[in-house]
């Protein structure tokens, strides 16, 4: 029981979610911020989505920075941790959400196509990763995880470079676990699977393959906002006994 002159202060903890323009990345940020957090948005590019997540987290009472990094880049990653640093002081939760997902068959896919890909999925989640550990270190609560894919597990058509990128989360995370636990840091993959979002087919990111032919059990597709639940609870105090593991939410999917 507390002494009537004690005085007890929380420190809001410090996310990073890259890639959260929109759809899930944009989720996990609003509910990370509703739930006290102070959030980095990212994206590659400047956009008006960016500006209005931005207003939207600062409508809901909640803090945030925007920065404008390609996390594929080592330089790009940098920028973003020491966005966090200026901005709050620190890191605890970093969200690897960042993904480009195109539909091209293997035939015709050059190395460029390939690379360009794995670079911005898999070497993006190593470099921030890797740049946030000096700090993700010191807190005392460190979460990283990493947005996996459904067509990871299952293979789709047109996808060969996102499956290995997807999958490669998989083994990151299991590894990063081993390394990490030292440091009191958790590290999970969330793996969502067919989840309504909204995409680009001008960019050929069309619906892939398997978003067409699978089904869920509970007979409807998924929510952003369910995802984001699932990620805020793993970074949660609840969840500090759950570290190295592949968690779906797929509404049954992989049983219908």
């Amino acid at each position: 029981m507390l002494n009537q002159n004690q005085v007890t202060t929380f420190e809001p903890q410090v996310a990073i979610v890259t890639g959260s323009a929109r759809n899930i990345g944009r989720a996990i940020a609003l509910r990370l911020a509703d739930k006290g957090k102070h959030v980095v948005i990212n994206g590659r590019t400047k956009s008006e989505e960016l500006d209005s997540l931005h207003q939207e987290i600062q409508d809901l009472g909640g803090k945030s920075a925007i920065c404008i990094a390609d996390i594929s880049t080592e330089k790009g990653s940098k920028q973003l941790i020491q966005t966090a640093i200026d901005h709050f002081g620190k890191i605890d939760i970093l969200i690897n959400n960042a993904a480009l997902r195109r539909n091209i068959s293997f035939a015709e896919m050059d190395y460029l196509a390939w690379r360009e890909v794995l670079q911005t999925i898999l070497d993006g989640a190593y470099l921030c990763s890797s740049a946030a550990l000096p700090f993700l270190r010191q807190s005392k609560m460190g979460s990283i995880i990493f947005m996996g894919g459904m067509s990871a597990h299952t293979g789709s058509k047109d996808r060969a470079h996102v499956v290995t990128a997807k999958m490669g989360l998989v083994g990151l995370t299991k590894a990063l676990a081993h390394d990490l636990s030292q440091y009191g840091i958790n590290v999970n993959c969330v793996v969502p699977g067919l989840i309504e979002t909204v995409r680009g087919d001008s960019a050929g990111v069309g619906s892939p393959e398997h978003h067409k032919k699978n089904t869920t059990l509970i007979g409807r597709r998924g929510t952003i906002d369910e995802v984001a639940q699932f990620v805020e609870f793993l970074c949660s105090d609840q969840a500090r006994y759950i570290t190295g593991q592949t968690l779906h939410a797929n509404g049954g999917a992989y049983l219908a």
